[in-house]
């Protein structure tokens, strides 16, 4: 039978605590003995699963070195005192990751710049210009028709100066619709540089009628495009985007590049009960970006005074029906935009109802007209539309002329009825006119004569609000809200409008308090805008301004030219005109006086005859003081009749002298 010996029990509590001691004892004197011999003292063993006392802990904890960074780099002593060492226990186990992300974010971000050459401070001529890293595109191209003191202008468009400068780098030029302060300006800039226009189709359609007066459709280059279908060049990738407006193919770009994304979003409204044929606008595109991040939002100000929502384009088909009827037996006239489509079909669709054949008038309704029903954008029986020479063969009650000249144009169909000028259609009491549009600030003056013209024939106006007769295509403020909320844009520039309009747009934005306030900008047309993750700053401007267009004069129409034009208006001209000896000096025949828009000669011959004798007295101070320079003597003329006709009318009108040397 085995043995079994008995365990050695401790007689003593404190027996385990002295042999811990002893051992530490010993540990000691041979790291004392190892360090005086130059050796490397030995580390203590740990043994599996017994933490030892707190004396061998503490003792343990004295006799261990630092440890040993790891090879490669040797740590300074600036990294081992902040702890920033390469081995060091205090640097996190993620340091790697953290300072690759801190090299990344002292990484400047790629900039982009914003240009815009019009369509700020202003309604209309809207075009801008994006360029990042040495790529360009355009966005829109139009006009703006002159003011009321530009004597014989025609139109106004953009200074092209900057763009030709960058033709080389320009990959193409994008049309958001096709009214004309977006389109209206392409055949000036295509005749200097043929740039790629990618547009929608009805735009396209537009645009081709405008280019054939000019000679410039079979050599432009057109690119159809359609929303959600990106289009790449160079380095921006632009994704067209629908949105309402008042004319059909109406698009706002979504612009990405290696900066960020900018959307710009052209004229647009949100009309939730568009016309049958139309959608809503893409408000989920727009968001979707806008969970994404957008860098910049370029948003249309034009409504931005304007409180609430626009109304939908349905209210006009039912104010122009209940006009119908009350027109009962007489002839229908409705003046509207040549390019509002979506009005033009109304109104023949209530011309179906009521019974009554449609004719158009005006060169520029006739061609767009037939471009869109070619193009299927316009639906009109062929035992509907008539020839205007035809009107006269059918009842009053029978007709409906849609007609140009809403906004009042000297030359259009609307005006010529009004001045009883117009060959086929004489305006009488059994007319009913509806002026479907509302006149564009600074038009109201030529809006009213063409009203009071009309009534003075005796025919019956509905214009401005009278009726439910037109709605603005362009958004009010809860829909310029809604845009700015589902962009959530980094930086936000309004455009489109005069600057009440932007000023107001702005103030929108900022109250709706997640963008702050520096990052709501108000550019000036010809601005340079640098912007970037980062920052957004002007840095510098560029050539930007009006070009004025008369007939087929391009910008031979400057400051001066309407100076003078402005002074003929106010004063007229007196021209003066003498024959003078160019050996001596002597006056040979004259001088004469001619006047112009001054006073009337035959009821003014004393004043004609002192102004004869104030040349004469120039002319003879000049012959006495040896003067042959005939700029001077011109000059002490002009100051002799100025201070002279400014004593006796307090008028000052523009003195031309002409003197002929024989």
């Amino acid at each position: 039978m085995e043995e079994v010996k008995p365990k050695r029990k401790s007689s003593n509590g404190n027996n385990g605590q002295a042999a811990a001691e002893r051992t530490v004892s010993r540990r000691a004197a041979r790291n004392e003995k190892a360090q005086q011999n130059g050796n490397t003292p030995r580390r203590p063993r740990r043994k599996s699963g017994h933490g030892g006392s707190a004396v061998e802990s503490a003792a343990a904890a004295q006799s261990v070195p630092a440890p040993r960074p790891r090879r490669g780099r040797n740590p300074s002593a600036q990294q081992l005192q902040n702890g920033t060492a390469p081995n060091s226990k205090s640097q996190p186990r993620r340091s790697r990751k953290q300072q690759q992300r801190n090299n990344y974010e002292m990484t400047p971000a790629i900039p982009m710049h914003i240009c815009p050459l019009g369509g700020l401070g202003e309604v209309g001529k809207n075009i801008t210009l994006y360029e990042c890293q040495g790529d360009m595109i355009l966005v829109d191209c139009g006009l703006v028709f002159p003011d009321a003191d530009m004597f014989g202008v025609d139109l106004v468009i953009p200074d092209f100066t900057y763009v030709l400068e960058n033709k080389d780098r320009i990959k193409g030029l994008f049309i958001t619709h096709g009214h004309e302060d977006h389109i209206g300006s392409l055949p000036y800039l295509l005749k200097k540089f043929n740039v790629p226009i990618y547009a929608a189709r009805l735009t396209i359609g537009l645009i081709k009628n405008k280019l054939e007066e000019h000679g410039l459709a079979s050599s432009a280059i057109f690119h159809e495009i359609r929303p959600r279908q990106k289009v790449k060049l160079g380095c921006f990738t632009v994704e067209p985007i629908h949105v309402n407006h008042s004319i059909p193919d109406a698009l706002a770009f979504a612009i990405e590049c290696p900066a960020g994304v900018v959307i710009h979003t052209g004229d647009f409204k949100v009309d939730y009960t568009p016309l049958s044929g139309d959608a809503v606008t893409d408000l989920s595109t727009i968001a979707e970006y806008g969970r994404k991040g957008v860098l910049a939002l370029l948003s249309d100000s034009t409504n931005a005074e304007r409180p609430g929502f626009t109304a939908t384009e349905q209210t006009v088909a039912e104010g122009v029906r209940r006009l119908f009827v009350r027109a009962r037996n007489r002839r229908i006239i409705v003046a509207t935009f040549a390019s509002n489509i979506y009005r033009v079909q109304q109104i023949i669709d209530l011309a179906i109802e009521s019974g009554r054949k449609v004719a158009v008038s005006g060169r520029s309704m006739v061609s767009n007209t037939e471009m869109a029903r070619e193009l299927g954008y316009l639906h009109a029986p062929d035992n509907v539309l008539i020839d205007i020479d035809e009107i006269n063969k059918y009842p009053p009650e029978k007709v409906v002329l849609i007609t140009t000249g809403s906004q009042g144009e000297p030359l259009s169909a609307l005006s010529r009825m009004a001045q009883a000028s117009h060959r086929q259609v004489k305006v009488g009491p059994n007319d009913f006119i509806i002026i479907s549009a509302r006149p564009i600030p600074g038009n109201e003056k030529t809006v009213t004569k063409v009203v009071n013209g009309l009534l003075s024939l005796g025919a019956e106006v509905i214009y401005e609000n009278m009726y439910d007769t037109h709605v603005s295509g362009h958004a009010c403020q809860e829909e310029q809200k809604l845009m700015l909320t589902l962009a959530h844009p980094q930086y936000f520039l309004p455009v489109h409008g005069e600057f009440k309009q932007l000023k107001r747009h702005a103030e929108t934005a900022e109250h709706l308090g997640y963008i702050p306030k520096q990052n709501i900008y108000i550019a000036e047309n010809g601005q340079n805008i640098r912007i970037s993750a980062d920052s957004m700053t002007v840095e510098n401007t560029v050539t930007a301004g009006a070009v004025m267009v008369d007939g087929y004069g391009v910008g031979d129409v400057g400051n001066v030219v309407l100076r003078d034009r402005h002074h003929l208006s106010e004063d007229g001209i007196i021209i003066v005109t003498a024959a003078v000896d160019g050996s001596n000096g002597q006056v040979l025949s004259g001088p004469d006086i001619v006047s112009r828009g001054f006073v009337y000669v035959r009821e003014s011959e004393e004043l004609m005859d002192g102004l004869r004798t104030q040349v004469e007295m120039a002319l003879d101070r000049s012959l006495s003081d040896n003067m042959h320079d005939w700029a001077s003597v011109k000059a002490r003329v002009r100051e002799a009749l100025s201070s002279y006709i400014y004593r006796r009318t307090k008028r000052s009108p523009m003195i031309l002298p002409i003197l002929l040397e024989v």
